[in-house]
């Protein structure tokens, strides 16, 4: 009884809702788990996104694949790979997922084989160089996205089941910021090389897979009642019919828009780094790119997470006001051949994480809740398949970048943050009542 006393306020404590904890979307058995669940939700998250820190595609595997010698065309691959591989499956998945009554055991066995993917990088560092290493290190991110697909598939559906509305962004916003505070370290070591680089990384990558497997047992010890199991249909049917959704909801249609369009902040950081090599800010400072995107993530996590939930679309207009001002700095200075020397990239990465934040923060919640119970799944999967298609063809930025320059997509990405902020600008306001 002591524990749960403790436990409930913790939780009053971190909520500071004035009107009392009062369930507004989840059935009263649920309200009574939330406290419990609130904090297994933050453990979890923080678990993954710490994994997620110490195997940053764009950063730490991108450095990794570099040093073994790997071909430019397949470190090119990570981002799309990573990115893509983890949303598009998600339409074809949405319906036997749809199936499972707790999708609690699903998520849980997508984070340990994460677990197993980044422990097999790891092993990869150690054994391979080369084209060899290269391609093995792709396939095990390959097989980390997809199961990440089933992860992102059930979590907000786990989600919206045991948190109640005015909560959710906080319990996210709460584990990013306690996930950072790893990363910071991580990046800290990087920076003043306290032990040999390679090292590092390698041992991060082991460290990654073991809070995936941690975090899978930590999410299977939530208190998740049956949820509805109808709608598990053939996927291709399943398929069509969510594809539906984009003409009948024009909101979800609208949102699915603004996300689309603020895929800027997830590509743009290779293309940044590129132009910031080319001016001699090269991957000698890894540990302050990874520390500039953990510090961001630190400071303004549980603040996005906050302001989500008193209006999830105010944050993508903010968060896309935010991205397209760092991104027409930077192209600007790159046009200028201003960016060498000092600590500009990591600055200016600082700023478009603090976006980038904001985005998965705002769009996490305001899909949750925009969405109902029965169609949650559904809209989840249409939303992620559709912008894993945008992120697949965001490969075609690597050919305008050969052509064109790095500070040409740069620009680009600018203006299609921009558009953002008039997209989101017309969202509904899915807070209110």
């Amino acid at each position: 009884m002591a524990s749960r006393s403790t436990t409930d306020k913790a939780f009053q404590a971190i909520i500071i809702d004035d009107e009392g904890r009062v369930c507004a979307d989840i059935p009263e058995s649920a309200c009574q788990q939330e406290p419990g669940n609130f904090f297994k939700h933050v453990g979890a998250l923080a678990l993954t996104k710490s994994a997620d820190g110490l195997v940053d595609p764009k950063l730490v595997l991108s450095w990794l694949m570099t040093s073994l010698g790997a071909p430019v065309a397949l470190i090119g691959l990570l981002v799309p790979v990573r990115e893509a591989g983890a949303l598009l499956p998600q339409l074809l998945t949405a319906g036997a997922l749809r199936r499972l009554p707790r999708r609690k055991w699903a998520w849980a066995a997508g984070s340990a084989v994460q677990g197993i993917a980044a422990a097999a990088i790891g092993l990869v560092a150690i054994g391979l160089t080369g084209v060899g290493a290269g391609w093995a290190i792709i396939v095990a991110l390959a097989i980390l996205a997809l199961a990440r697909s089933v992860c992102s598939v059930c979590y907000k559906d786990v989600l919206g089941k045991t948190v109640d509305r005015s909560r959710r962004g906080t319990a996210t916003g709460l584990a990013g910021s306690i996930a950072a505070v790893t990363v910071i370290g991580y990046a800290l070591a990087l920076s003043f090389e306290l032990l040999d680089r390679m090292l590092l990384v390698t041992g991060g990558l082991f460290l990654a897979g073991a809070a995936w497997v941690a975090s899978a047992a930590l999410f299977a010890t939530l208190k998740e009642k049956a949820g509805a199991t109808e709608g598990g249909k053939n996927a291709l049917k399943e398929a069509l019919a969510n594809l539906a959704y984009l003409r009948d909801d024009p909101q979800l249609a609208r949102f699915i828009l603004t996300r689309g369009l603020l895929t800027a902040t997830a590509l743009a950081p290779p293309f940044m780094i590129a132009v910031g090599s080319e001016a001699g800010e090269g991957y000698d400072r890894l540990g302050f790119l990874v520390l500039a995107s953990a510090l961001a993530s630190l400071l303004s996590s549980f603040v996005w997470g906050r302001l989500s939930d008193r209006s999830s679309r105010k944050v993508l207009v903010f968060s896309a006001l935010v991205a397209a001002g760092i991104l027409t700095a930077t192209s600007w200075l790159a046009f200028a051949g201003a960016l060498a020397g000092g600590y500009i990239m990591p600055v200016l990465l600082f700023g478009l994480m603090i976006a980038y934040q904001g985005v998965r923060l705002g769009r996490s919640t305001h899909l949750v809740d925009m969405a109902d119970q029965d169609s949650r799944a559904a809209d989840t999967a249409l939303s992620n398949t559709v912008i894993g298609l945008l992120l697949l063809a965001g490969g075609l930025f690597s050919l305008v970048a050969s052509w064109f320059g790095g500070a040409v997509v740069l620009a680009i990405m600018a203006a299609m943050s921009g558009l953002a902020i008039v997209a989101a600008w017309g969202l509904e306001e899915v807070q209110r009542g």
